[in-house]
């Protein structure tokens, strides 16, 4: 099977467009589907502008879900001061510490991560 085909360039360049073409709608869709079934959230402009800012991202997460940081703490089962700590950079967390927040706010364990 070692069939060789021959086409201009400019059709292989047309080709290859129309494949990333497809390959863009194709995430697209999957994207829109785990929107849908409520898989992925999207992260309002403000808090995102916030993260690119270089806010902590424990607080903007924080912050997004509506929470205090004793509410968060309490249901991370993790102190509060540790939560102060961790949003003011004193402390950076253990990984145990940041999966429990990380699962209490409803997010990656590498949306965490500074």
């Amino acid at each position: 099977m070692n069939e060789m085909v021959t086409i201009p360039r400019e059709e292989y360049d047309r080709l290859q467009a129309a494949a990333e073409d497809l390959a863009d709608l194709q995430n697209f869709d999957r994207a829109k589907a785990a929107l849908a079934a409520g898989e992925e959230e999207l992260v309002p402009a403000e808090f995102v502008n916030r993260l690119l800012n270089g806010e902590r991202t424990l607080r903007v997460y924080r912050d997004w879900r509506g929470l205090t940081q004793a509410a968060l703490a309490a249901k991370a089962g993790v102190n509060r001061v540790t939560v102060a700590e961790i949003e003011t950079g004193r402390k950076q967390g253990s990984v145990t510490t940041l999966r429990a927040l990380a699962d209490a706010l409803n997010v990656a364990l590498d949306d965490l991560a500074e």
